[in-house]
């Protein structure tokens, strides 16, 4: 089957117009329809019918539609698996206000020619986020798989940073005239953080954390957002909650929330980046140098069991093709 026609007969299909989709494939009109027109004898159906405003499918072409669009994905993905410079690069991250997101901002800002495609996975559970990577959704993602030897052998995980973690309290809180904290200051206090999803790596740092530092970790109700959970601590003169230092959030000027260091020891939550083992995408390996010229965690400073710790060749990705 020529994919190149069930290219044209899904862009026809989605944009109604035999012309617009020309269009957007660089190709004139005329081969649009013998394409399309060769497809149907090859399937001995009709996928179309012509009317005044264009193109409408058929039943046939309706039931093909799905199908035929995974057919073309399949050929990207094929393409890219080989050539994966060919298009932006893409890195999932836990959120786009995250300190995941700041650093490849902060990368784009020195290296604007790079072609750089953020995205967040909606996914708790971190193999999601390897298998996204094992099917060239994705190029590489910001994720833990806290024991390594669960990995597939064609994906890699590397030490990427580690975050430091601030107390951020409104104005009402007993701790809010702090300028630095210690764990054991946030002892008895209640530090909300609502929504950990199980099976999560975050869900097994809160768990080290609060039982090395006998924290009061409270998971309790949805996570619904970090516009509501600012409402709250506003307002509040118990709760608190645990932020990085360099997540990036903005609130109005009356709710007067503060952030507050932890040190002594500093509470760092580390960031890996799990990417494919052999072929990765040519545009990751200045990023991964990026990571290098981050400033590194004080001498002392907590980190989970589990911490992929930074080595000599995590610099190094590996171009070998399969």
């Amino acid at each position: 089957m020529d994919t190149e026609a069930v290219r044209s007969f899904v862009r026809a299909a989605e944009l109604g117009q035999l012309q617009h989709a020309a269009d957007e494939l660089g190709v004139t009109q005329q081969a649009v329809s013998k394409r399309i027109a060769a497809l149907e004898r090859k399937l001995d159906v009709r996928l179309f019918t012509r009317t005044t405003r264009g193109v409408e499918l058929t039943l046939d072409g309706q039931a093909f539609l799905p199908h035929a669009r995974n057919i073309i994905t399949g050929v990207d993905r094929a393409i890219t698996a080989i050539r994966p410079g060919s298009r932006a690069l893409r890195i999932d991250v836990l959120g786009l206000r995250s300190a995941q997101a700041v650093i490849l901002h902060e990368y784009w800002r020195s290296h604007p020619e790079t072609d750089l495609d953020v995205v967040t996975l909606r996914v708790n559970d971190p193999r999601l986020a390897v298998a996204a990577v094992q099917a060239g959704d994705i190029d590489a993602s910001f994720r833990t798989v806290t024991d390594p030897a669960t990995l597939p052998r064609d994906t890699r995980m590397i030490h990427a940073f580690d975050s430091r973690l601030e107390l951020l309290v409104g104005p009402r809180h007993p701790l809010a005239s702090a300028r630095t904290l210690t764990p054991p200051q946030l002892r008895r206090h209640r530090i909300w953080v609502p929504g950990i999803a199980p099976r999560s790596e975050w869900a097994e740092f809160y768990d080290q954390l609060a039982t090395d530092f006998d924290l009061r970790i409270d998971a309790a109700g949805p996570n619904s957002g970090t516009e509501v959970l600012q409402d709250i601590l506003a307002d509040s003169a118990d709760v608190a909650t645990l932020v990085g230092a360099r997540d990036r959030y903005i609130w109005p000027t009356n709710y007067d929330l503060r952030r507050i260091p932890i040190v002594n020891p500093t509470l760092a939550y580390p960031l890996s980046l799990i990417l494919p083992r052999t072929n990765p995408h040519p545009g990751l390996q200045g990023i991964i140098n990026h990571f290098g010229s981050l400033p590194p965690l004080p001498e002392t400073a907590w980190l989970p069991s589990w911490a992929t710790k930074p080595r000599r060749s995590d610099g190094d990705i590996e171009h070998t093709r399969r």
